[in-house]
Formats: C-alpha cells, sequence, structure tokens
C-alpha cells in the first residue's frame, strides 16, 4: 500500500480506501465480504491486499449477499428479497392462501393485555395469547424484510410492540403483513443509474395516534436523487 492510499473504517463493517481520486468499498458482514468502486484496477488492487493476509474464495459480480437479490439493468440497481419473502410464506403454511393489498385492517384496534383490562372489554378471545417465541421470530422476520420493503415498516413497527404478551389478533394481524407481502414477493428498491446527488427528505406525524400511551408516530424516508436510500417508522 503506498502512502497515497489509505483503508479507514467508516463504521464497524464500512471500510473505504482512496487513491488517486478513486475509491474502493470493503463491506464486511462476519465471513462475507463486498467491494465494489469507480475503477477496477483500484478493486483488483484490494483484493490482492485482502488476500495476502488470509485465504478468499473470490465469488464474481455480486448477486445475492445476506438474503438480498441484487439485480442489474440500464436503469440501475434493483436490491429485493424474493427468495427470503417466498420462503417466509412457505414457513407460515400460507403458500395456499390469498394474497391481500392492505397491511392492516382500518377498523382494527390493537392493544396490550394490560390496556384491555383497564377498558374492561368482555371479548374472551382478545385474552387468547399465542407463544410469544413464534410470535418474536415472525415479527423479527418482517423487521428484516424491511431492509428492502419500505411500504411495510410502519405496519412491522406497529406490530413489534406487542412482543411481550401476544395475542391471537396480534398474530393475526402479522399473517396479514405476509399475505399482503404475497402479493408481490419480488417487490424492492430500484438504486437509479441516472439520479443526481441531491439529498431530499420527507417526514410524517400522526399525533396522538397511540391508543394506549397517546404517543405519536413519526416516519420519515430520505432519497438521493430519485433512489430511495433510509426510511424508517417508530413511536
Amino acid at each position: 500500500m503506498t502512502t497515497s492510499c489509505s483503508l479507514r473504517g467508516n463504521d464497524y463493517f464500512l471500510f473505504i480506501k482512496r487513491q488517486q481520486g478513486k475509491i474502493a468499498l470493503l463491506l464486511v458482514y462476519v465471513d462475507d465480504l463486498v467491494i465494489t468502486g469507480d475503477i477496477n484496477e483500484l478493486i483488483t488492487e484490494l483484493k490482492k491486499m485482502l488476500n495476502s493476509y488470509f485465504k478468499m474464495k473470490d465469488l464474481g459480480e455480486l448477486k445475492y449477499f445476506l438474503g438480498i437479490e441484487v439485480l442489474k439493468s440500464k436503469e440501475g440497481i434493483l436490491l429485493n428479497q424474493r427468495k427470503y419473502a417466498l420462503q417466509l410464506i412457505k414457513d407460515t403454511g400460507l403458500e395456499e392462501a390469498k394474497s391481500t393489498t392492505t397491511l392492516l385492517e382500518q377498523i382494527l384496534k390493537l392493544t396490550t393485555l394490560d390496556y384491555d383490562k383497564i377498558v374492561q372489554q368482555d371479548n374472551e378471545d382478545e385474552y387468547n395469547l399465542v407463544e410469544k417465541s413464534a410470535y418474536q421470530r415472525l415479527i423479527g422476520r418482517l423487521i428484516y424484510l424491511t431492509y428492502t420493503r419500505l411500504d411495510i415498516t410502519y405496519a412491522v413497527n406497529f406490530l413489534s410492540e406487542f412482543m411481550q404478551q401476544p395475542k391471537r389478533s396480534h398474530i393475526e394481524a402479522a399473517l396479514r403483513v405476509v399475505k399482503y407481502v404475497k402479493k408481490e414477493p419480488g417487490q424492492g428498491i430500484l438504486l437509479k443509474s441516472s439520479s443526481s446527488c441531491q439529498i431530499s427528505a420527507y417526514c410524517d406525524l400522526d399525533w396522538g395516534s397511540c391508543p394506549m400511551t397517546r404517543k405519536s408516530v413519526t416516519s420519515f424516508c430520505i432519497k438521493i436523487g430519485d433512489s430511495l436510500v433510509s426510511w424508517k417508522s417508530n413511536k
């Protein structure tokens, strides 16, 4: 490595190498690596340097990484989790179920068990608890699906509030999200090749929407050009 280049970590998993105005990026997860950059010579040099320290296997052009499929075209790069979504549908036994076009029923008011007792609801079905670990696993898998599915972010964040005492209504709502995903399992995020570098951000607020705490729900998304790069929904 010459004095004109450096390998620095901006995060625990992302390293950046700059040399004579060019750049190479190294993304690390356990024993998996993704290397990219704006010039092939710098990428090749980085591979050789890493291979001199430990044994590496070059799998070629990136197509699949951590459950995320990478598809390239003239329009840009499409990131989706189709294979992951189909496996989720299979594991939940919803392969033959009819898909839905909406995430949550508009009239559905999900609450915690403690709140139900406070307001003295008489619906006995609401007090039927389901296996907590099964509900937590399902929500965890849906959370990972939000990495490329902006459209389910709010619903998954909302359902994650009930992981300590999940009821039958909660698991039914979570399975409805899976049915929604089934409608278009390959939907993802397109990082456009023609995007500008202009950053734009949008946010929305549902004031006092939580019936239990009266807290607000805030959501935002950030775009670079026409490409969506960050989003979140939380109470």
